[in-house]
């Protein structure tokens, strides 16, 4: 027994270093996490509790809870988020259906499919002021790509579109240019997904009779599964940051019908200079955010790791 102690403590000791080093390593990207996200939400969160004052040596007065619950009786802010909320419903599943329609075409043997690729990703490298101002241009009234093809050639409708004048129209065309500028990066993390499923799967598949969706579906479907929880969860996470379209395309109009939340919270905060409801609004995104992201990493979790 006596024998057993000195070699207990060594692996302790060991453990007790492996440990030390393990969060030696960790502190530098935990520090700059803090500095650079952990300190801003903790300073932002303070700002929204005050009504901030600007100006050197002034002092700026407590409100407490009253920018949260001027949000809560503010009809713009649940019209921006019902818009954040369109913009995502409609986005997150365009984008994935697409870059998963892609990924599967592009993963099966295509002549040119490096060309393809590209093709793809070309609007995601592209940037969001280059793309926001060809879509302006494409759904204006009056001389827009849109409206002449769909009017003067097609002759679908009787009259021009006013596209970006009206709340539903301008929220439908700032979702197209979301689900254009974002298939190719979903459909790049698709189809590294989709190469990484083991051939013998989907031959042993074959073998049994199955036909190709059916493959498709037993198979690389349930293989890319976390990948598509991962997919997801960025998607929404970048629909509810949407800003530089629906800035550059409608700024909010016209008479704040297509505002979202970060729109609402900029013009507050850098137009109105009232930097306490500014916080106030991004620490509410960043709540719903936070929500969002916990329920569905909850509902992709596989029935084993829920039951543990």
């Amino acid at each position: 027994m006596s024998a057993l102690r000195p070699r207990f403590r060594t692996t302790n000791v060991r453990r007790r270093k492996e440990v030390t080093a393990a969060y030696l390593f960790l502190a530098p990207g935990f520090l700059l996490f803090a500095l650079v996200i952990l300190y801003p939400i903790a300073r932002a969160f303070q700002i929204s509790l005050y009504n901030w004052s600007l100006v050197p040596g002034q002092a700026s007065r407590f409100l407490g809870l009253h920018n949260y619950n001027r949000a809560i009786h503010d009809p713009i802010f649940w019209r921006a988020l019902e818009n954040t909320g369109f913009y995502m419903a409609v986005t997150v599943p365009g984008q994935i259906i697409l870059g998963l329609a892609a990924a599967v075409l592009l993963d099966a043997w295509l002549p040119g499919r490096g060309l393809f690729r590209t093709l793809f990703y070309i609007p995601v490298v592209t940037s969001w002021v280059v793309v926001s101002l060809l879509f302006q241009y494409l759904f204006i009234t009056d001389g827009g790509l849109i409206n002449w093809i769909i009017h003067d050639n097609l002759h679908v409708v009787g009259h021009n579109i006013d596209w970006l004048g009206s709340r539903w129209t301008a929220m439908l065309a700032l979702s197209i240019l979301g689900i254009w500028k974002g298939v190719g990066w979903a459909m790049v993390i698709f189809l590294a997904a989709l190469q990484g499923v083991p051939v013998e799967l989907k031959e042993a598949a074959a073998v049994d009779g199955a036909k190709a969706w059916a493959r498709f579906r037993a198979v690389s479907l349930s293989a890319i599964r976390p990948v598509i929880a991962f997919v997801t969860v960025m998607l929404v996470i970048g629909s509810f940051n949407v800003f530089i379209s629906v800035f550059l395309m409608t700024q909010g109009g016209p008479l704040d019908e297509t505002q979202v939340i970060l729109t609402y919270m900029y013009r507050w905060a850098f137009s109105y200079l009232d930097f306490g409801y500014g916080s106030a609004l991004s620490f509410i995104l960043t709540l719903i955010v936070f929500v969002f992201a916990v329920g569905q990493l909850r509902l992709f979790r596989r029935p084993s790791e829920a039951r543990s």
